[in-house]
């Protein structure tokens, strides 16, 4: 059983709208508002995440992103081929 649900009355613009109704198919606009509500949160979350750590440790550089970025692709690269190096 899925969770708890509230009927809510919210206002947005009606292009927007129709373009969510249009996006939500068979799952209707409820569901994909929820879902993007939910990302929403997920952001908002990170974002003050990120904000206590840089309080705590300083900002991050952008050589640090590009740094960890790089360990990211590599890793996706070698979950991709089984971790086998191309090499």
């Amino acid at each position: 059983m899925g969770e708890p649900t509230g009927k809510y009355s919210i206002t947005m613009p009606r292009d927007i709208a129709e373009a969510a109704r249009a996006r939500g198919g068979p799952s209707g606009l409820s569901a994909y508002v929820a879902a993007a509500v939910a990302r929403q949160l997920e952001r908002d979350n990170l974002n003050e995440l990120i904000a206590v750590a840089e309080a705590e440790h300083g900002p991050v550089s952008d050589e640090d992103v590009r740094a960890k970025r790089e360990q990211l692709h590599r890793a996706r690269d070698e979950q991709r081929h089984g971790g086998v190096d191309a090499a």
